[in-house]
């Protein structure tokens, strides 16, 4: 789907605007349509229903700014080995194969349905993170014909690391989508040693 599709923008708008649309159209098909075209112009607002729906479910299924904060801290106060075993375990979760790297620009290679992806950790905990560790990831994903290059912060990404992300099409997982990746995953205090 295209990003400013009206249906991409409707799926990242808060829920409701996608029922007020679909209100919207069903008040217009019955004052304008004649009456044996209500049903058939009420019709048209399905689709809108349909991405109020998703929208509602998934804005039900997010954590709130406090559950994010609280993860995002626990996960800042666990050591290097505590972290990537539970980030290893959260893919796992999601059905991926991990295989930690030794001594590249990335610290995990990942597959799933043929498609491989390469995670960097490299700066997990920097306060902010410049494009410099984001291009040492794009080269390796480019040298090894990988499907996809994640990178995982905790911190802020500047400015213009975000723009060479978008760019060269890298995936960053931070905040939300970062608390959501390791909710499920034992805490790391509680992980038996490797």
């Amino acid at each position: 789907m295209a990003e400013k599709s009206l249906f991409a923008i409707l799926l990242r708008s808060s829920w409701w605007v996608s029922f007020a649309i679909a209100a919207g159209v069903m008040l217009v098909a019955r004052a304008v349509l004649p009456e044996q075209y209500v049903v058939g112009g009420m019709l048209a607002a399905l689709p809108f229903l349909g991405i109020g729906v998703v929208t509602a479910w998934r804005q039900l299924r997010a954590p709130s700014a406090a559950r994010v904060a609280s993860a995002l801290e626990a996960v800042e106060a666990m050591s290097w080995r505590e972290f990537s075993g539970a980030l290893e375990d959260a893919f796992r979760r999601d059905g991926y194969v991990t295989r930690r790297l030794e001594g590249s620009a990335a610290d995990f290679e990942m597959t799933r349905a043929g498609r491989t992806s390469l995670v960097s950790c490299r700066r997990w905990k920097a306060r902010s993170t410049g494009a410099e560790s984001l291009r040492d990831l794009c080269a390796l994903k480019e040298a090894r014909d990988a499907h996809e290059g994640i990178y995982v912060a905790i911190g802020g990404v500047t400015e213009n690391a975000r723009r060479y992300a978008a760019e060269k099409k890298l995936r960053v997982l931070e905040g939300v989508e970062l608390a959501q990746l390791m909710q499920g995953v034992p805490r790391a205090t509680q992980r038996p040693p490797k």
